[in-house]
């Protein structure tokens, strides 16, 4: 996957929270292959009539191209399913923002180039309030941790491996390669200090 370190998108905001991976995708749909994409399934239940006609006033029907989700409190719960990930990649969300989120969810999120950036109370409440009138842009830049909507310019979080893995577009066994130099030299002091521990003619 392709890394990032800024991004200008059309932000929403989903003012609910525990917003659970059964709501991201409804597991009647994680029948479908992949290949043929999960985008059309984010939020089935919520942003669609008992007809399938999207909602007119869910937010995120409100226009085409929406890329960030700003939402309540523990966004991701719920179980482990990686599909609620896909879905909301596929769909073209690259960041969502949140003042907490599933463990679970949030890693996955990470090894598929999506941002789960944890935001503080003010900054939800700035934010949603900010996005009542309606999708607006927003700017992120991922090395400096902050977010520009509007008027509201603010600070966000994540791990700093998450971040490094993110910026480009890294995996993880190419984090671990970013340590081989640390792991190389750990090796070695490891065999000189407790050369009892290796077995004869090994390296």
């Amino acid at each position: 996957m392709a890394g990032w370190s800024t991004d200008k998108g059309m932000a929403v905001c989903l003012p609910q929270a525990n917003i659970d991976t059964d709501q991201l995708i409804p597991a009647r749909f994680m029948s479908v292959p992949r290949a043929q994409g999960y985008g059309r399934f984010l939020l089935h239940d919520m942003r669609r009539e008992d007809t399938g006609d999207l909602k007119a006033d869910f937010p995120l029907n409100a226009q085409e191209g929406i890329s960030v989700l700003v939402a309540g409190r523990n966004f991701g719960s719920g179980s482990s399913r990686e599909a609620a990930v896909y879905a909301l990649v596929d769909s073209g969300i690259r960041a969502v923002f949140a003042p907490s989120f599933g463990d679970i969810f949030a890693s996955n999120a990470v090894n598929n180039g999506l941002l789960p950036a944890q935001i503080d109370e003010a900054t939800y409440v700035a934010l949603s309030q900010s996005l009542e009138r309606g999708p607006q842009s927003i700017t992120i830049d991922l090395g400096a941790r902050s977010l520009q909507l509007g008027s509201v310019e603010a600070r966000f979080s994540i791990d700093d491996s998450w971040a490094l893995k993110l910026m480009n577009g890294w995996d993880d066994i190419d984090l671990t390669r970013h340590h081989r130099t640390a792991i190389a030299a750990f090796k070695n002091i490891r065999h000189q200090t407790t050369a009892w521990a290796w077995p004869n003619g090994a390296d």
